[in-house]
């Protein structure tokens, strides 16, 4: 769910108590361990880190008007996410925080980047920590750049939405005159 907030205070204020406990457990140690070179800030509808313009100026290439995101914190309808793009990019990185969260015994339930979770204990947040501190800025444009250079990462998000529209209206306009053609012949076979 994106909130509406415009300060990260404002998005804490709005959620119920124990989530805001939670994600301010989890806020004070991406704080703690997070490069001078990043900043906190609401962005994408959660509370959001990221490579300001001033150090990144082509900023993120989804919506380059957006700093590039580093890391992103949220309460979803079900679930409270982190978003680590700390270990997006990185099979090494993303191998040792797998290890090192099962060490701590703790279940993990994450995507390519996203850590899903219910309580404040079901987060390793020492393992938070160590991924946050172990990406200073320059490491994590270099890393972001690379996954551009990557084959099918170059295209616009906004090129890719506007195929993947055609396409959808394209097979939908042929599944409706497919279905009108059969309906006509039920209903003439009908009578």
């Amino acid at each position: 769910m994106q909130s509406k907030a415009a300060t990260v205070a404002e998005y804490l204020a709005s959620l119920p108590a124990d989530r805001r406990a939670a994600l301010q457990a989890v806020r004070e140690v991406i704080l703690a361990n997070l490069d001078k070179g990043y900043q906190e800030c609401m962005q994408y509808g959660m509370i959001g880190y990221s490579v300001p313009h001033s150090i990144y100026p082509a900023g993120y290439h989804c919506d380059p008007r957006q700093p590039l995101p580093f890391a992103g914190l949220a309460s979803q309808k079900n679930y409270m996410s982190l978003y680590l793009g700390s270990v997006y990019g990185s099979p090494q990185d993303e191998a040792w925080f797998r290890s090192a969260w099962a060490m701590t015994g703790k279940k993990l339930d994450m995507g390519k980047v996203c850590i899903r979770f219910k309580r404040l204990e079901d987060v390793a947040l020492d393992v938070v920590g160590e991924a946050i501190r172990r990406t200073p800025v320059a490491t994590f444009i270099a890393r972001y750049e690379a996954v551009l250079k990557t084959p099918g990462r170059g295209r616009k998000p906004a090129e890719k939405k506007r195929r993947a529209s055609r396409s959808a209206k394209t097979a939908g306009a042929r599944k409706a005159r497919t279905v009108g053609k059969h309906t006509k012949k039920k209903v003439a076979k009908k009578r």
